[in-house]
């Protein structure tokens, strides 16, 4: 939940607006991204979250490739992407760092 959080306030959320969005979550419409930037950021999240615990299951997995690719990254580039956040996050670099990284990846493909 404090991850959660995090990530929200992030994104200018207050904890206690966070708390109430998935409190209601299922009234909630979500938009997708329409842009590989945007895409990046909320795959980005997803696999922090994946993550956070430390341990890494095959359902948090496949539910991130799934998310990456209804968000319109192709299947194709969908595992690099994740294993690049996941690699890059347990290295240690920052977002951008990663972000870098990744865009010049979907850039070439």
């Amino acid at each position: 939940m404090e991850h959660i959080i995090s990530i929200g306030e992030r994104k200018g959320m207050r904890a206690q607006d966070v708390r109430a969005l998935l409190a209601n979550s299922t009234s909630v419409k979500h938009a997708m991204p329409n842009n590989d930037l945007d895409r990046f950021d909320q795959v980005y999240d997803l696999v922090e979250m994946m993550l956070a615990d430390g341990i890494v299951d095959d359902s948090e997995m496949d539910f991130c490739l799934d998310i990456a690719t209804k968000m319109g990254f192709r299947k194709a580039v969908v595992g690099v992407l994740i294993k690049k956040i996941t690699t890059g996050v347990k290295d240690g670099l920052t977002r951008e760092e990663i972000k870098e990284e990744a865009i010049q990846f979907l850039e070439i493909q």
